[in-house]
């Protein structure tokens, strides 16, 4: 074992790299892979930390993720077009924690679940085909090339890349034709780091057996392991690091402690059911608070839509998977989806349907994002995601849906309820046909530009724009005076810089945790030589 790694437990706290900001910014071409021992053990969130990290110290960094899966995506610009593109929204938040603009190179290709067995494919931005488990498995042959194109294409542009892979590299099951995790470190050569997460237990056992179950080739690319989310006192570890370096032959990198109501936007809508309310809320403006559920769809997409009203002091927001809590809050947002009409049937079954037609017709205020907002229309025309046809929809709302093959993709901006919204983005295929009421985005002259207003329920295709501060606050006062609340919105909270503050959270914890000499000598010299291999993989 080398000297950095032998010395890499017991330095990793505190540790602060004392390579300068200028030779630092001076690297070019370096690459690293954040690959975990399992789903949500903190790749994306590490990746982040990286990026930041070095963008901090004058780094031109940008994030990478070959292969992503999730309903939870961004709209970017495709420099070489111009048009409109669709990214994992992980990897968006990866570019901003890097102080890069976000385009389809980034993630080349996204997977988006529209049901339980197949799943749109989406290349360099733009939909391409729906394809299932097995005629994926045949596809990837053909992506290979363009995600090798776009990761040496960023490579050619920034400094440093820094990777995050999809899973496990050891789903053993998956490694022929493997794009993003070791298949693509195997492809260019790249230093992985494993992050593996403590708070689930059985940390240990997981880095032996991510390594050991590995082709000896793909051993060899792996150069260290970092703790994620670990409670308590950090010499307690002390004798198991060791113990895995031994056993391994690889140094733990560092030990990152549980950071305490972090958000960031996920790729999964699993994480709702843990998702805190945001930290650095000031105290409640108003005398009193304002309480919002969202309906948690199956296949609910873009559910990032309401951490801007997540971080507002004195908003209450919560989580339905049925009718409970839709009578009582002062609002119900019902966001975006990736099957809707599947959704829509499912809002039947479960009551909830009959609950917003109550909620409706008694006044309570109503918000339909996207998918929710075709939901609320009287009809929707699909052929083209779930192919049902014409079906009814529920009524509350004066549009109609018709759905296209080509998906809108678009980052506009207008004015809602007389503020500036410069924040919303569009991802859908159903056009909205609007038979009434009022628009609720308007251009400088007053012009529609999308939504529908009917009384106290609200539709728009638009995402994003509660993140936009001016409107979120008056999109509240219109919301507390429908529920008769004495609510005011607090009038200094900005959800951009709030965001930016959690990336320098992130990044304060890297620095003052991880070894970030050793992670520089991986970035810049490549994966450790020499490394032990282990059987049976070996």
């Amino acid at each position: 074992m080398t000297s950095a790694a032998a010395a890499s437990s017991t330095s990793a706290v505190g540790s602060k790299s004392a390579a300068s900001s200028a030779e630092r910014a001076s690297a070019r071409s370096g690459a690293l892979l954040v690959a975990g021992t399992t789903s949500d053990a903190g790749k994306s969130v590490i990746t982040a930390a990286i990026c930041r990290w070095l963008a901090r110290q004058g780094v031109r960094v940008a994030p990478f993720k070959a292969q992503n899966m999730s309903n939870n995506s961004a709209v970017c610009v495709d420099p070489g077009t111009g048009a409109g593109a669709e990214i994992g929204r992980a990897q968006a938040m990866q570019a901003a924690a890097a102080g890069a603009a976000p385009e389809p190179a980034m993630n080349p290709i996204l997977l988006k679940p529209g049901g339980d067995r197949s799943s749109q494919v989406v290349v360099l931005g733009r939909a391409l085909t729906e394809a299932n488990a097995q005629s994926y498995q045949s596809l990837k042959k053909q992506l290979l090339g363009p995600v090798l194109d776009a990761f040496d294409d960023l490579r050619s542009r920034y400094d440093v890349v820094v990777c995050e892979g999809a899973g496990s590299p050891t789903e053993i099951n998956l490694r022929e034709g493997d794009l993003a995790n070791l298949g693509l470190a195997r492809a260019r050569n790249l230093p992985t780091v494993v992050v593996g997460d403590i708070d689930r237990g059985g940390v240990f056992a997981a880095f032996h057996g991510t390594v050991a179950l590995l082709a000896a080739a793909d051993q060899a690319l792996i150069s260290g392991f970092v703790v994620n989310r670990f409670r308590g006192d950090p010499a307690l570890l002390e004798p198991g690091l060791r113990m895995i370096e031994g056993h391994t032959g690889r140094p733990v990198l560092g030990v990152l402690p549980y950071l305490r109501d972090i958000w960031l936007d996920a790729e999964d809508s699993l994480t709702l059911e843990g998702r805190p309310q945001m930290t650095g809320r000031a105290e409640p403006h108003g005398r009193e608070p304002l309480s919002v559920t969202v309906v948690q769809l199956p296949r609910v997409s873009n559910f990032t839509d309401v951490d801007a009203l997540m971080l507002e002091p004195g908003v209450e927001v919560s989580f339905t998977t049925g009718p409970r809590g839709i009578a009582e809050a002062d609002l119900v947002v019902l966001p975006g989806t990736k099957a809707t009409v599947s959704d829509l049937t499912w809002l039947r079954e479960r009551g909830i349907a009959e609950a917003l037609a109550a909620r409706a017709a008694r006044g309570g205020a109503l918000l339909g994002i996207c998918g929710g907002y075709q939901m609320l229309g009287k009809t929707i025309d699909d052929p083209v995601e779930s192919r049902s046809g014409r079906v009814d929809g529920l009524g509350l709302l004066p549009v109609s849906t018709d759905f296209a093959p080509d998906k809108t993709l678009a980052r506009p901006a207008g004015a809602g309820l007389g503020e500036p919204v410069t924040t919303g983005y569009e991802i859908h295929h159903g056009l909205v046909s609007v038979h009434g009421g009022e628009p609720l985005f308007t251009d400088p002259a007053g012009g529609a530009l999308d939504g529908c207003v009917s009384g106290n329920v609200i539709g728009t295709l638009w995402h994003g724009t509660l993140e936009s501060n001016e409107y979120r606050r008056a999109f509240l006062r219109w919301t507390a005076q429908r529920a008769g609340r004495a609510f005011e919105p607090h009038p200094h909270t900005d959800f951009a810089a709030a965001r930016q503050a959690q990336y320098d959270r992130l990044a304060d914890a890297l620095a003052e945790h991880v070894n970030t000499d050793a992670l520089w000598r991986l970035i810049e010299n490549g994966p450790t030589p020499g490394l032990r291999l282990l059987p049976p993989g070996a």
